[in-house]
């Protein structure tokens, strides 16, 4: 792989990296108050109070001040499929853009269609056909959600595909295969729930805000109602996807699971480490991280991977040198496999070209029976220990994100149960942990993304494809110029939705007799 420069590789990935985490930042807050404002619309109409119109038309003017931004950042996120990683698209653009052509074509208009009545068809439209769209609306940015991370999904987890030799291309062979996967059902429901989380503690800590200023109590407490209840009930569905998600990674990212849980010598009746602080003895290899300090439950991981208490859990060091008696291949081992099926590829291509049947159908038999191992063909003659994602990062991210969780959960029944009780607004401690716990809500959702991420890395494609071989061939000063203009460019973008709702909440909802009934 001598002729890759890595210098663009680096760049164009935190090109993607830049533009993917600022992305992030709109979208779980539209995901999940779009439901919530759903809520509140739908008490509006079933009581027929007003202070529950006006209730939802300020929460609305949040969520279309944040949606229009998150639009610009996803089309610029899109567009670097085909600049900067042409050589994935190409590779496996059949599967990968299909996902992605149903979000627009379906979800992303349906959602444009109904946002319009949903913000301008207050007067216009009957209450009931006004509530639907707003439905409409939640339902629609949810299937864009749906599409987006089916395709993330497969990336992690590459299914219902073959490859054709004569294109050098994956292609769909099974949609409901790509569709259902374990994984990418496991990613939605669990990305999409963390969203509602992050939406619920974002209304709660706006309308902590309020109580504090002693401004509109009536409004923040109802808020606070809806919000927290949602919450609750999304938060505990949060847990209950990520403990499908962790036996999901366990199965198909045995390197991401023992990464996450700085696991190098695999385990029968592995304990789950709740806390720890890494470190690096010298008398050990560089890639093998040792505990200062742990905090241990006896026998959980194995029963979180596995469901069973006495399951083995692959280590590190299983996984890159191999265990035969566990039948785990080494890296080295997938690597010569790998290299066989490259070339066995490019023989049945040559084969082919100058009609040799014979010899194609050996290559290609060659290349069907290795192509599992296809992508780690390239790192032949290369450091198998460059298949080791970083595990600090995928270890403290890992942590601080569950820990967090816990932190939202105990937080929004709290709320709920000072709320209910009508003794809310005087518990200030309270209402200012709920305020400054919006920022935490963004860096656990971030967090999530890291561990999902960096801990399948190298691979843009599980064992298929890796980032060394998805890049385009394009100079290093071309990414790092967009870089810089994107990073300002989103920075700008961030600074303006922070400001423009910053004004809008200061200025708060619409006085009630400004509402028309």
């Amino acid at each position: 792989m001598e002729h890759i420069d890595f210098s663009l590789v680096d760049w164009s990935r935190a090109q993607f990296a830049l533009t993917a985490m600022y992305h992030w930042i709109f979208v779980p807050l539209t995901l999940g108050l779009s439901f919530i404002i759903a809520f509140m619309e739908t008490l509006y109409v079933r009581t027929g109070n007003p202070e529950w119109k006006r209730i939802t038309k300020f929460w609305m003017t949040l969520f279309g001040i944040n949606f229009a931004i998150g639009v610009a950042t996803g089309i610029i996120l899109e567009f670097q499929f085909g600049t900067n990683w042409s050589n994935y698209s190409w590779f496996v653009g059949d599967i990968f853009g299909a996902p992605l052509a149903i979000e627009g074509i379906m979800a992303f208009f349906m959602e444009s269609t109904f946002i319009a009545v949903m913000f301008f068809g207050w007067n216009k439209v009957g209450k009931k056909f006004h509530l639907v769209s707003t439905w409409l609306v939640a339902v629609g940015s949810n299937l864009s959600a749906l599409w987006i991370l089916v395709a993330n999904g497969w990336m992690q987890h590459p299914a219902g595909m073959k490859f054709n030799p004569d294109t050098v291309r994956n292609e769909m062979i099974n949609f409901w295969e790509v569709l259902f996967s374990p994984v990418a059902i496991n990613k939605f429901l669990h990305t999409v729930s963390q969203g509602y989380v992050l939406a619920s503690i974002f209304v709660v800590g706006i309308s902590a805000w309020y109580l504090l200023k002693k401004r509109e109590q009536l409004f923040a407490q109802r808020s606070i109602l809806v919000a927290s209840s949602f919450g609750v009930l999304s938060i505990l569905f949060v847990i209950l996807t990520g403990d499908g998600s962790a036996r999901t990674v366990a199965k198909y990212q045995p390197m991401k699971f023992a990464a996450m849980e700085n696991l190098y010598v695999g385990k029968q009746n592995a304990p789950l480490t709740v806390i720890g602080l890494l470190k690096q003895d010298p008398s050990m290899p560089k890639h093998q991280k040792d505990f200062t300090f742990k905090l241990e439950i006896p026998n959980l991981l194995s029963y979180m991977a596995f469901l069973d208490a006495n399951a083995y859990v692959p280590g590190i060091k299983d996984l890159v040198h191999g265990n035969q008696q566990r039948q785990i291949p080494s890296y080295a081992e997938r690597s010569a496999k790998g290299a066989l099926a490259i070339r066995a590829l490019a023989d049945y291509r040559e084969a082919k070209k100058s009609g040799n049947d014979s010899l194609a159908r050996v290559s290609l038999a060659q290349f069907e029976k290795n192509y599992a191992h296809f992508g780690y063909g390239y790192y032949t003659g290369r450091d198998v220990h460059e298949l080791i994602p970083s595990i600090p990062t995928s270890f403290y991210s890992f942590r601080i994100m569950v820990g967090l969780g816990f932190h939202f959960l105990a937080l929004l029944l709290v709320v709920f149960w000072l709320t209910y009780k009508k003794r809310i607004e005087t518990k200030r401690f309270i209402l200012y942990t709920a305020l400054w716990t919006i920022p935490l809500a963004y860096i656990a959702s971030m967090l999530g993304w890291v561990v999902s991420e960096m801990g399948r890395q190298p691979w843009v494609i599980q064992d298929i494809m890796p980032t060394i071989a998805a890049v385009s061939q394009i100079k290093p000063a071309s990414v790092q110029i967009t870089f810089w203009m994107f990073a300002v460019l989103f920075t700008g973008l961030l600074i303006a939705e922070v400001s423009i709702m910053v004004t809008q909440i200061r200025k708060g909802p619409a006085p009630l007799n400004s509402e028309s009934h």
